[in-house]
């Protein structure tokens, strides 16, 4: 699932294609550096050209063994599970069973759902994140924030919606939400009277012959899973996302991928078409539409669609050409994300961002760190941990696994996971006020709570 804060010589392993495609050597050397100096655990990199295709393999699937990752090796694939639950939608559509317009209270006749001065939030609303439903639910408390939504239930999910009052009218403007995506895939398999995950084999996993693609690996899924890492490079385990499953919970390969890439790229036709047809503009300045989950967008001359995916200990990148010759899929297993590979590779020439060259870090007292030891909210989707662990200092944002920060001065902390900083500010006082997160060249102030 895509968070707002992403605390976020090896081997070609080819399919059978003729003419395998040739991954550029600039993504293949960063592909490389990334899993030699730990950062990625392991990365696979699927390559589409026209109808021909290659999987790409970096790194180790297990710590030690030397295993090289591959086609058939299983991630789980975060929010690019999203455009299989629209595509589950304009599925749909495409057999007259529900309308893009339709109010999802109609299909889920047993939930209370919010409305805004009468207007309904419809299945279109959902798709393209315009429900004005939050990125997570207000009652989201997980248990376990290694395994955050284990614990979140249908029966969660209705009490939310129950009480839930919408900040704006559905419909006019985009708001990305991990709950909207859960409440569309519950209402579609409700509609079908079955599971979500019976209605994605039924539709799509079968038909395409997807055969390591599931919210509920097989036990020959599991044997061929690339165990998750987190930031730090510590094992973690897979999400069980329960009743979210729809945003972000299903697992995959990279030969699944192709095969499902390839469905949009080669059949022009509904429910393909519908899938990315653009529909609204993520803002008013701003050139990205959204589909049915696909993002729309344009760079080089060439028009692309493209979704990406992060869980506690994965990350993934979907893209295609609308033209139909070129797409790509990037899995990896561990939580860090790979967006900057997946479009080098689907755009040849895409610039990298140069890599965070190492600091130094100083040791500062623990009664020093502990001042530090708070949360730090944005908004009311999300808020900032910082806890004292036993090696120091961790920082988590909502719904996100734990990453180090390194001290550089007093008040200043570094990630070396990822390309950002953190500082805090006092007040008159000299108590902690804030927190500034630095990255991606902005300054984001989170203030302390009480």
């Amino acid at each position: 699932m895509t968070p707002t804060f992403a605390l976020l010589p090896l081997c070609l392993a080819g399919t059978a294609a003729l003419a395998a495609p040739v991954l550029d050597d600039v993504v293949r050397q960063r592909a490389e550096e990334l899993t030699r100096t730990g950062m990625h655990a392991s990365i696979v990199i699927a390559v589409i050209d026209g109808k021909d295709s290659a999987v790409y393999g970096f790194g180790s699937v297990h710590a030690g063994k030397h295993i090289k990752p591959g086609a058939d090796t299983v991630y789980q694939i975060g929010s690019v599970t999203k455009t299989m639950t629209a595509l589950l939608l304009a599925d749909a559509v495409a057999e007259n069973k529900v309308r893009l317009d339709e109010p999802v209270a109609t299909l889920l006749p047993g939930y209370t759902l919010p409305a805004f001065d009468g207007k309904k939030i419809s299945l279109l609303d959902l798709a393209t994140h315009y429900s004005s439903l939050p990125r997570l639910p207000d009652n989201f408390a997980p248990k376990d924030t290694a395994n955050p939504y284990a614990d979140y239930t249908e029966a969660k999910q209705r009490q939310f919606l129950a009480a839930y009052r919408l900040p704006h009218a559905p419909g006019t403007a985009f708001d990305y939400s991990n709950i909207g995506y859960a409440v569309l895939g519950t209402a579609l398999a409700a509609q079908a009277g079955t599971s979500y995950e019976a209605l994605l084999q039924k539709r799509i996993a079968v038909p395409l012959g997807m055969r390591s693609t599931s919210n509920q690996p097989t036990h020959g899924m599991l044997a061929r899973l690339a165990p998750g890492h987190l930031l730090s490079g510590e094992p973690t385990p897979a999400w069980d996302l329960n009743v979210v499953a729809p945003a972000g919970g299903v697992y995959s390969s990279a030969r699944d991928m192709i095969a499902y890439l390839q469905a949009y790229m080669f059949k022009p036709l509904r429910p393909y078409a519908l899938a990315i047809l653009p529909q609204r503009p993520l803002a008013a300045d701003g050139d990205t539409k959204i589909g049915l989950s696909w993002l729309l967008e344009q760079k080089q001359g060439h028009s692309y669609a493209w979704h990406s995916g992060q869980t506690g200990g994965y990350a993934s990148y979907a893209a295609f050409t609308t033209d139909g010759k070129r797409g790509v899929m990037v899995l990896t297993n561990t939580a860090r994300d790979v967006d900057a590979l997946g479009l080098s590779t689907l755009l040849p020439g895409t610039p990298l961002p140069p890599l965070k060259k190492p600091q130094a870090a100083i040791a500062l007292p623990r009664a020093a760190l502990a001042e530090y030891v708070g949360e730090y909210p944005l908004d009311k989707d999300f808020t900032l941990t910082v806890t004292l662990g036993k090696n120091g200092l961790e920082a988590a944002g909502t719904g996100m696994g734990s990453a180090p920060l390194f001290a550089s001065a007093k008040d200043q902390f570094f990630f070396r996971a990822i390309d950002a900083d953190l500082a805090f500010t006092r007040d008159a006082a000299g108590k902690i006020a804030s927190a500034v997160l630095k990255q991606g060249g902005q300054d984001v102030i989170l203030p302390r709570k009480p």
